[in-house]
């Protein structure tokens, strides 16, 4: 049995850091990397796609709404040509970037908002797989699993990834609840794990309100500026490798 662990970083800015990305590139198996839109600089950004390249780590390119001041959390109504233009943009800098560390961009995870609207909204996700398509449609698009997004990245050709998500609640539709509620965020590092484990032997997590949902995942993400997340994140692998689930990039 196996399953990616996925973390996002690159997120620091200047003189203002986020996350331990070196200490959590010891542990993930994959990287999204932020591509300026809504965190990293060109050197930090730089730096951590060293430290990725070293570790043998999967890049991807951390997609967002231009919302630095948001850290890309705010919902923005983007007109689908200037959305399909940001992705493009983004992806093609990284790239750039990726190249000079001695790496490459293997997919394309959206963040923040832009993720959680083009799980069920046609015209904007519609927008992001048309970016995708145009810088290279052998990059995998990682998505919500069970989201409308998957099957639209499909049927334009895209490989996907589903995605869950260890250190946030789920709404019993298989939706994330928002982060303004209480509990939206998970901190408990042995619960967490156990939850993981629960999902990757039997694809089932447990809602907020009890309720069990069935989730067929490829990834598991720990957000980099969660508090403890590097804890958080060594805790989930181990008791995964515990439970004989190994480890590894889906895109490689």
């Amino acid at each position: 049995m196996q399953i990616d662990l996925n973390s996002d970083l690159g997120e620091g800015y200047g003189a203002w850091r986020m996350g331990d990305d070196a200490a959590m590139l010891q542990i993930v198996s994959s990287a999204n990397i932020a591509c300026g839109f809504h965190a990293g600089d060109p050197r930090g950004l730089l730096e951590t796609l060293r430290q990725a390249a070293q570790q043998g780590v999967a890049v991807g390119a951390h997609v967002s709404y231009p919302d630095r001041v948001g850290f890309g959390r705010r919902h923005m109504e983007v007109a689908p040509d200037d959305l399909t233009a940001d992705v493009i943009y983004q992806i093609g800098a990284l790239q750039g970037l990726a190249r000079a560390a001695g790496t490459r961009v293997t997919y394309v995870k959206p963040h923040g908002a832009l993720y959680n609207t083009i799980a069920h909204d046609a015209g904007q996700a519609e927008a992001v797989i048309a970016g995708v398509l145009a810088v290279d449609p052998t990059l995998v698009l990682m998505g919500l699993a069970g989201a409308p997004i998957l099957d639209r990245a499909r049927a334009a050709g895209l490989s996907v990834a589903a995605e869950t998500f260890a250190d946030r609640a789920y709404a019993p539709d298989g939706t994330l609840v928002p982060r303004g509620q209480p509990g939206a965020v998970l901190h408990d590092v042995d619960l967490v794990a156990d939850r993981m484990v629960q999902l990757a032997s039997t694809g089932i997590i447990q809602a907020a309100d009890g309720s069990s949902l069935q989730l067929q995942a490829d990834s598991i993400c720990v957000h980099g500026d969660s508090l403890g997340a590097v804890q958080m994140a060594a805790r989930i692998r181990q008791a995964l490798s515990d439970r004989g689930v190994s480890i590894a990039p889906f895109a490689p």
